[in-house]
């Protein structure tokens, strides 16, 4: 890289040759318009970052149902008892070691599931395009059929997550609204709201996607990058914390350095 070419660029840092830390341009320095273009692409990745999640969400949750539909109609055809199920967790969990589904109180989660929702086409149009963990609050909470239904339109509706769907059915949202089930517009929950964080959270899909390892390991990242800027600010002056994840340009190549700091020589003073 020329010399002329790194002094073309806007870089913050020392400038040495065939090394940049390249900095963004200042947004007052950007064509008209460029905010808006920004605000509209960030809109498309949300929502189909979650279109892609709530796909994956249902897939698991249709896969539960036919878990659980297949364990009641072997338990009400051949008088399966619970030690199968004790059984099959354990199978299940040795074939597939980075799934966390298949504990025994899952399984019998399912064949709850499965039995509260009989009509396939019910649970593919509603219950499945809600969070597990909010499905078995519905299962633990109600006991009614159509007011489950009517919980379960309203958490998508209005984007509810597991604590503030146990507040609404504890608070009786149904009396202060009316219980009547209509036709909901099947839409994305609202971006910013509960489920949608609760979502891009949820353990359960992350292992069904078999994704769980690489979150694991970000996990662990972020909590020693935490621990080492922490330890950086304690130490007080003649330290500057730059960035995490500082990009760096090495003889045309990228890099990334998880945590940069330099250290301050102030002299004599």
């Amino acid at each position: 890289m020329k010399k002329s070419d790194i002094n073309n660029r806007k870089s913050m840092g020392l400038k040495k040759p065939g090394v940049i830390i390249p900095a963004p341009v200042a947004l007052i320095d950007m064509p008209k318009g460029y905010e808006s273009f920004l605000k509209n692409l960030k809109e498309r990745i949300i929502s189909e970052r979650l279109k892609t999640l709530l796909s994956a969400n249902a897939a698991m949750i249709m896969l539960y149902w036919e878990i659980g539909k297949s364990i009641l109609s072997r338990q009400q055809s051949e008088g399966w008892g619970a030690k199968v199920i004790d059984r099959l967790s354990h199978d299940l969990k040795t074939a597939f070691p980075d799934m966390s589904g298949f504990s025994p109180r899952n399984l019998k989660y399912m064949r709850k599931f499965a039995q509260a929702w009989p009509d396939r086409e019910i649970v593919q149009r509603t219950v499945a395009q809600i969070p597990w963990r909010s499905n078995l609050t519905l299962l633990d909470k109600l006991d009614d059929p159509q007011l489950r239904l009517w919980y379960a339109h309203k958490t998508l509706e209005l984007g509810l997550g597991k604590d503030m769907l146990v507040f609404q059915i504890e608070t009786k949202l149904h009396l202060r609204e009316g219980s009547a089930v209509n036709n909901f517009k099947v839409a994305l929950p609202p971006a910013e709201s509960d489920m949608t964080s609760q979502v891009f959270k949820d353990p359960y899909i992350f292992d069904f996607l078999g994704t769980a390892d690489p979150r694991r390991e970000a996990e662990l990242e972020q909590k020693l990058i935490d621990h080492i800027q922490k330890f950086l600010l304690e130490l007080g002056l003649g330290f500057a914390f730059v960035g995490r994840q500082v990009h760096l340009e090495v003889g045309g190549s990228d890099f990334y350095i998880d945590l940069l700091f330099i250290i301050l020589n102030f002299g004599a003073m």
